[in-house]
């Protein structure tokens, strides 16, 4: 919100709710049991291998990440080659889409009836 609410950016509101998820999620923390510490699979790749290409840790990576749809983490190069965008032109390209495409449904008589009295009676 800005300007004492008088303008609203929809891209700062995106951002602002993936920022939070990702908050949400890392305040969450990370699930310690026995599947999640996988000490079978540690064993079974034993020292000096590598777990990445499990699927255990595949699986679990995606749950236990906090992924964004806007913020990029790729290195520069790689980012560069794939477009290149910032974290608010993508969040600003999502906004027009969910704009453009948002249908809304329509209130509840009851609730439509009590928002026409709340504003009549702020009209006095």
């Amino acid at each position: 919100m800005l300007d004492s609410g008088n303008t609203f950016s929809y891209t700062q509101l995106l951002l602002d709710n993936e920022t939070i998820r990702m908050i949400r999620r890392a305040l969450k923390g990370i699930e310690i049991s026995d599947i999640s510490l996988a000490v079978d699979l540690f064993k079974k790749v034993g020292p000096g291998g590598h777990f990445l290409a499990e699927q255990h840790t595949i699986d679990h990576m995606h749950r236990e990440q906090a992924r964004s749809d806007f913020f990029n983490r790729q290195v520069r190069d790689s980012w560069e080659k794939s477009a290149g965008e910032d974290a608010a032109t993508r969040a600003g390209k999502r906004a027009r889409e969910i704009l453009q495409d948002y249908q809304s449904e329509p209130l509840d008589r009851d609730v439509q009836q009590r928002l026409s009295e709340i504003v009549a009676a702020g009209e006095k």
